[in-house]
């Protein structure tokens, strides 16, 4: 799991923006991932502004055709 969290963009480093629910917006690092690990079938991001509360679980998923942007599939605990 990731956390999440605003992520100033810089030069050699890459972003991927998480679009919908309560983290929409933010940009997740993911500049030590892998082109292949930045395309997964999802990734549940810890969050205290999740839909639960804190310590709860956004899940994200890689938009097709645009895999910078990770759009909000729901919240779990």
């Amino acid at each position: 799991m990731l956390n999440a969290a605003p992520a100033p963009s810089r030069p050699g480093h890459v972003c991927g923006e998480l679009v919908g629910g309560p983290l929409d917006g933010q940009l997740l690092d993911v500049t030590a991932r892998t082109p292949e690990e930045r395309s997964p079938d999802g990734a549940l991001l810890i969050s205290d502004h999740d839909v639960r509360g804190p310590g709860g679980r956004s899940e994200h998923e890689p938009r097709v055709g645009d895999p910078d942007r990770r759009d909000w599939a729901g919240d779990t605990a």
